[in-house]
């Protein structure tokens, strides 16, 4: 059954944002570390890909198709994270369970209503405390520190995208380093690189194994993201097997929730599908 609710007046919500409230940031140095270490082995990767590999290669259609291919998935990859980390996964504003905002909500007399002990909020359908934000996320997947952020309602396409992308470049760097080695073993280590033989095959092995790493983490966190996007749940819903209170949606219309309307935006990490709900604009800060 649904009921009208009114929304909040409008009021900037500054905890975990910075620059005066107009920018999501968790404050977590862990977060921040892993964040910031994502950072420092894309960067690597691309140094080696660009100055070790594509660079010095005498084969100008092979070196511009993969430096437009490489530079391109890693712009989007990077962009995602940032988009990831940097977005309000769908924080419950603090402290809103009062008297005068539940009757501003329109609750009837006699509903339950669900208030989270640790941050006094109402507590809506599926939402759940993350104890690095310290907020009541809804619909939270889970709380990464590679992005220093939870993954929620809000943000999960972000996420979806940068796993994509970090596997893609994670595949076609492989692809390049077992290419470049082959090249290298077929001149007898002559002219392959502008870096001496020695220090081309450090640097290429720790790619390889990087980007081993990278594919297979990715790959499964990609495969388990569109696996409860298709199945209308979130990570904590799975790994609680909570029972669903909430009316599921069909498959593409689950998708839908996340993605928006199908279309070539589904891949931009600077489109938002801009789904919201009459609960939410009376829980979300404004």
């Amino acid at each position: 059954m649904e009921y009208d609710y009114y929304p909040l007046k409008s009021h900037i919500d500054t905890h975990n944002r910075i620059f005066g409230g107009r920018l999501w940031c968790i404050q977590d140095i862990c977060g921040i570390i892993c964040a910031g270490l994502t950072w420092f082995l894309i960067a690597y990767a691309e140094f080696v890909v660009m100055n070790v590999m594509l660079l010095p290669s005498p084969y100008p259609v092979y070196k511009i198709i993969n430096i437009i291919i490489f530079n391109g998935a890693t712009f989007l990859a990077i962009s995602s994270h940032l988009k990831t980390m940097f977005s309000d996964p769908g924080a419950v504003t603090l402290g809103n369970a009062t008297k005068e905002n539940i009757q501003q909500m329109g609750f009837r007399e006699g509903e339950i209503i669900f208030k989270c002990p640790k941050c006094s909020s109402i507590k809506p359908n599926r939402a759940h405390h993350c104890s690095v934000c310290k907020r009541c996320i809804l619909k939270m997947d889970h709380h990464c520190p590679w992005v220093n952020n939870c993954i929620g309602e809000r943000n999960q396409k972000f996420f979806v995208l940068f796993c994509c992308y970090i596997a893609l470049i994670s595949i076609h760097a492989l692809f390049l380093c077992c290419n470049q080695f082959a090249m290298c073993i077929k001149h007898e280590w002559k002219e392959c690189s502008t870096f001496s033989p020695p220090a081309t095959v450090v640097l290429l092995l720790f790619l390889i194994f990087e980007a081993l790493l990278f594919a297979v983490f990715t790959i499964i966190m990609l495969g388990t993201q569109l696996t409860a996007i298709w199945n209308d749940e979130t990570g904590i819903e799975q790994l609680k097997k909570e029972e669903a209170r909430w009316t599921k949606k069909s498959k593409w219309k689950s998708i839908e929730s996340v993605f928006g309307r199908f279309s070539l935006l589904w891949f931009s990490p600077f489109s938002s599908p801009n789904i919201k709900t009459k609960m939410e604009s009376c829980l979300y800060p404004v």
